[in-house]
C-alpha cells in the first residue's frame, strides 16, 4: 500500500493531524472549509513536492509559523519506508528511509500520487505548460534515463537563453546547441513513446467515461521533419529578436482529441473534466504497472463535481485500479466505494475517526 500512516503539522489550517490509513479506501467527511482539501493537498505535496492549489509556498505554511512538516510511512509488501518533508519559506528538506534525500524525485518513486479535483479541467483549458508537466511526470515513472536527460536539456536551454540575452556570438550559441539538440530529441522521443503507451488504457477508460474515444497526439515543439540542430541554427536571428529559444521540447504539447476533434474547443466543461479525469486514471494505471502497490489517488469532493451517473461510473473505474483512495465528501454516503472504507471526520483542521452514530 502507498501509505499506512500520515502526519501533517502546521500545513494551512492543519495544526497537527496524524492517522493510520486503510490500504484500499479512505473517506474524509466534513463541512466546507473544514480542512478536507488541505489534507489532500498535504498528501499531494509529500509525493510531488508542490501543491495542486497554489504556487506560493508561503500560502501553505500555517499562519504565524515558519515551516510545515509532512511525514508518512510507505508500505510495500513487508517493507516499510518512512518519508518526510520539512518546508520553510526558503529551504526544503526531504527524507526517505530516515536519511536525507537528493530531492523530490526520491519521494515520488516511493509515493506516486494523482489528484482529481474541481480544477482538473485546467489540464485541457490552460496552456501547454500544464500538459507538459503531466506528460513529464508520466515519463519519469517509466523511463529511468528521463530525469538525467531532462536536466541536461534544461541546463543547455538556460545557457543558450543566457547567451541570447547577452547578445553573444554565433559561436557561443553553437557551444550549447549540440547538447540542446541531442538531449531535446531524446526528450521528445521519450515523451512520444510514453504517449503511445498511455493511449492503451486511455482508450478503454475514455469509452467508459464518455462513450467516445479519446486520442492523443504529440507536438514536440519544433518541425520534427527537420533535425532539431538544424532548426536551432536556422532560428538564431529570430531567437536573438525574442532573446529566448523558440524551438524545442520546452514548447511541446499534447493534442487531446475526442471523436477526432480537439477536446479543448469541442466539448463542454463537464466533459472536459471527464476527459482530464480519464487522462489521470490512465496515467495512474501505468504507474501501477511500473511500481505496483505504491500509487494513491486523491478525489476531492467528486460528488459536488459530477452528476450521479458519472460519479458512479468514475468510482466503478477507480475500483478496478489497485491504488489507495483518499476521498473527501460532505456526506458519508458515496455509492460504489469499497466495503470497509475507513472513514474520518474533518472539522476545524482536526481529523478523527468517524462513526455513523457520531464522531
Amino acid at each position: 500500500m502507498p501509505l499506512g500512516w500520515f502526519r501533517a503539522e502546521q500545513f494551512r489550517c492543519l495544526a497537527e493531524v496524524e492517522f493510520e490509513l486503510d490500504p484500499r479506501a479512505n473517506l474524509f467527511i466534513g463541512p466546507n472549509a473544514s480542512g478536507k482539501t488541505s489534507l489532500l493537498e498535504a498528501a499531494f505535496f509529500l509525493g510531488r513536492g508542490r501543491s495542486f492549489r497554489s504556487r506560493r509556498r508561503d500560502a501553505l505554511i500555517r499562519y504565524g509559523q515558519e515551516a510545515f512538516l509532512l511525514a508518512g510511512r510507505s508500505e510495500v509488501g513487508a517493507v516499510a519506508t518512512p518519508l518526510g518533508v520539512r518546508a520553510g519559506r526558503k529551504v526544503t528538506e526531504w527524507r526517505v528511509g530516515g536519511a536525507p534525500a537528493d530531492g523530490i524525485a526520491d519521494l515520488a518513486e516511493q509515493f506516486p500520487v494523482q489528484v482529481i479535483d474541481p480544477e482538473v479541467h485546467k489540464l485541457l483549458e490552460e496552456g501547454p505548460g500544464r500538459r507538459r508537466r503531466f506528460l513529464d511526470w508520466g515519463v519519469f515513472h517509466v523511463e529511468p534515463a528521463f530525469l538525467d536527460n531532462w536536466r541536461r536539456y534544461h541546463q543547455a536551454l538556460r545557457q543558450r537563453n543566457a547567451a541570447l540575452k547577452q547578445d553573444r556570438s554565433d559561436e557561443d550559441l553553437a557551444a550549447w546547441e549540440s547538447e540542446l539538440a541531442a538531449s531535446g530529441e531524446n526528450l521528445a522521443r521519450q515523451r512520444q513513446d510514453y504517449l503511445a503507451r498511455l493511449s492503451g488504457p486511455l482508450g478503454g477508460i475514455g469509452l467508459d467515461l464518455l462513450d467516445h474515444p479519446i486520442t492523443l497526439a504529440h507536438s514536440p515543439g519544433w518541425d520534427a521533419s527537420r533535425p532539431l540542430i538544424d532548426v536551432l541554427q536556422a532560428g538564431r536571428s529570430r531567437d536573438r529578436r525574442y532573446r529566448t529559444t523558440q524551438a524545442g521540447p520546452h514548447r511541446g504539447d499534447i493534442i487531446v482529441q475526442v471523436d477526432g476533434r480537439p477536446a479543448k474547443d469541442h466539448v463542454s466543461r463537464g466533459q472536459q473534466k471527464l476527459v482530464a479525469a480519464a487522462l489521470t486514471l490512465a496515467q495512474l494505471e501505468i504507474q501501477e504497472q511500473e511500481r505496483p502497490g505504491r500509487s494513491a489517488l486523491l478525489l476531492d469532493d467528486p460528488a459536488a463535481e459530477l452528476d450521479t451517473a458519472n460519479l458512479a461510473q468514475l468510482i466503478r473505474i477507480v475500483q478496478t485500479l489497485p491504488a489507495q483512495l483518499w476521498v473527501t465528501s460532505l456526506r458519508a454516503e458515496i455509492p460504489g466505494l469499497p466495503t470497509g472504507t475507513r472513514m474520518f471526520h474533518v472539522e476545524q483542521g482536526r481529523v478523527t475517526p468517524f462513526s455513523r452514530s457520531g464522531r
